[in-house]
């Protein structure tokens, strides 16, 4: 009798050299595993090759790089250096010192991207095989490339649930493409319409997180959520000066008031005397003018994609609609698309960044380059947990390495003792299975609360996360509770959507409180999770995605009858959210946490010595 032996196809994708390096392994059309370089090298957003990523999605797979079928980056260098050679002899001699600064480092590593990416790929192949005698020698899988916008639409329909689809990407800057428009049919994707650079809707939301003091690529989910302190005064003036936009969302900007195609910033004079100042300086505190500027250019991004999305059903027919980009993650902007655009069904990428490029290049050569078959459409994404896992016993020799006071609990008793924590104002780090992917916190690496205190909020935001006080926290509920607590319906399991509190829970507010201080009005019988315009960024969780976590919303409603909680990432500001035992517990420490859960151990705040708190506490990161 002949054994049977069925060949499996693995594809490596790699994002990497730009912001948020990451890497994606999948077989046979399965996401098996994925994550970003940042939470092993603990530098947030890190750009450079993802050696430690590609090696746990490896190890993941259980398979050796030089067993690929194929390896995959995200995006097309020579297209990109085009763009900025056309660019600079567009502008010439505008903006010399900047070209002069980029030129070494693509005539010496990304203009010869493949030389450096096999050299690396080899690295981590010798690694796996120690007994070859010459590395440099080694033998790779094939090398691809695909587009950048076509990695993030790939990224956005094939793990979709849908098997038609309109597909809408909006972000800074591919190679050329800053947006684009695709039609999702089966296993095709099909490009219908793009904006090239320098137009972005994307650069011009970061040019005023830029001017309102916040880092680019970095603070424009601040720039959202400080909008709601502001009136949108300002968005005739962008309009009038900055962009000019068409009933099918096509945009131009007036690049006489920007300096990113050339300059070293975002913006330049002009922009700074049309908003009657210089940009805020890194780290100041915003003024009205400011809470203003993000609640205008926040209006007028919602404006533009609606219009954008409105042209790809136009275009598509479709009543289903799938993103991707830097400016999906803007939630508030996806639930204006949900609730005016016209489609049935709105599906997010959670990763929706550059990291999620690896995932897409990946899925792109599965079904375009290797040419197979989509059947059975549905949420591939698995909840987003797609990174490393500990075992309990993982966890016990973290704790004896750290030397830190730790018990472990049976299942049931650990839920029941969590939940009581938290309904006595206590906050819980809580780490447990698989790492998210993509940059929010799902419920595997999160640090939990009461979402009913008053005082939430800010403890979490100055004691626990050292970050501005003005910034909201999400709540996650019961998918079968939803709609008793929010103006919403159906499923958010990605923290990618909006909606407002269930009226029957809010409160009247002291008209008479101005700026910042409206942070500690009550605004809702759920007021850390409420924000000053009565939304929340809403995270549903199944039973059938998160069992453990959902087990301790409903041990929750059981003392309180909410089955409701704040949850935000395990992480300090400037740091990337926690990956090991190891991580979790450093946090922990450093932190005014009173309880961390690592699966079924626990750890004490009042129970560690001063000793191992004053160590945590010595670990610094660059603030963001």
């Amino acid at each position: 009798m002949h054994k049977i032996i069925i060949k499996m196809t693995y594809i490596l994708g790699i994002s990497a050299y730009y912001h948020d390096s990451a890497a994606c392994v999948v077989v046979d059309g399965e996401i098996v595993a994925a994550a970003q370089e940042e939470r092993f090298t603990r530098v947030k957003h890190d750009p450079r090759f993802p050696t430690a990523a590609i090696e746990y999605c490896l190890n993941e797979a259980d398979v050796k790089l030089t067993d690929l079928d194929g390896i995959v980056f995200y995006d097309k260098p020579l297209l990109k250096f085009e763009r900025l050679l056309e660019t600079y002899l567009a502008n010439a001699p505008k903006g010399f010192l900047s070209f002069a600064r980029s030129m070494p480092i693509w005539l010496k590593e990304k203009l010869y991207l493949k030389s450096v990416l096999r050299r690396e790929l080899r690295a981590i192949a010798a690694n796996q095989s120690p007994e070859i005698e010459k590395p440099n020698k080694i033998a790779l899988p094939q090398l691809l490339f695909t587009e950048h916008h076509q990695s993030h639409a790939a990224s956005a329909f094939y793990p979709s649930p849908f098997a038609d689809a309109a597909v809408v990407c909006l972000d800074g800057v591919g190679e050329w493409a800053t947006s684009s428009v695709w039609h999702g049919q089966e296993a095709k994707l099909t490009a219908l319409s793009e904006i090239h650079f320098p137009h972005s809707l994307g650069l011009l939301y970061s040019a005023f997180t830029y001017y309102c003091g916040f880092r680019v690529n970095a603070g424009e989910y601040k720039l959202m959520g400080l909008a709601p302190y502001g009136e949108p005064r300002y968005v005739d003036l962008i309009y009038e000066h900055l962009i000019d936009v068409k009933p099918d969302g096509s945009f131009r900007l007036n690049m006489r008031y920007f300096d990113y195609a050339v300059g070293s910033v975002m913006t330049n004079k002009r922009f700074a005397a049309l908003f009657g100042g210089p940009a805020l300086p890194a780290d100041d505190t915003p003024e009205q003018r400011h809470f203003d500027l993000a609640r205008s250019i926040q209006v007028v991004t919602e404006e533009v994609v609606v219009k954008i999305a409105k042209y790809a059903k136009q275009l598509t027919g479709s009543n289903n609609l799938c993103l991707a980009g830097g400016v999906a993650l803007n939630c508030v902007a996806n639930a204006k698309i949900l609730a005016e655009a016209g489609f049935e069904n709105v599906w997010i990428q959670p990763a929706s960044g550059d990291a999620g490029g690896a995932l897409g290049s990946a899925l792109q050569v599965w079904y375009g380059y290797f040419e197979n078959n989509r059947e059975n459409a549905s949420d591939q994404m698995q909840g987003a947990y797609l990174g490393p896992q500990y075992s309990d016993t993982d966890i016990q020799q973290a704790i004896d390495n750290k030397q830190v006071v730790a018990k472990q609990l049976a299942r049931d008793d650990l839920l029941t003792e969590v939940a009581a924590w938290l309904t006595q104002d206590n906050v819980v780090g809580w780490f447990q299975g698989r790492m998210e992917f993509g940059p929010r916190a799902l419920g595997n690496r999160t640090i939990l609360g009461d979402a009913r205190s008053t005082s939430m909020q800010r403890k979490m935001n100055i004691a626990i996360k050292q970050r501005e006080s003005f910034r909201p926290f999400a709540p996650i509920v019961k998918l079968d509770k939803v709609s008793e607590y929010f103006e919403f319906n159906g499923p958010s399991p990605y923290m990618l959507l909006t909606a407002d509190v269930n009226p029957t829970l809010k409160c009247e507010t002291d008209d008479d409180v101005e700026g910042l201080d409206r942070v500690n009005q009550v605004r809702s019988s759920l007021p850390a999770i409420t924000h000053i315009d009565y939304s929340a960024r809403l995270q549903t969780v199944a039973q059938e995605t998160n069992p453990t976590l959902y087990a301790l919303l409903d041990a929750f409603e059981q003392l309180t009858q909410v089955p409701v909680l704040i949850n935000t990432s395990f992480n300090v500001r400037g740091e990337p959210p926690v990956c090991s035992p190891e991580d979790a517990i450093r946090c922990f420490l450093a932190t005014d946490m009173d309880y961390l859960v690592m699966g079924q151990w626990v750890l004490d705040k009042r129970e560690q010595s001063d000793s191992a708190i004053a160590l945590a506490k010595s670990v610094t990161f660059e603030k963001d």
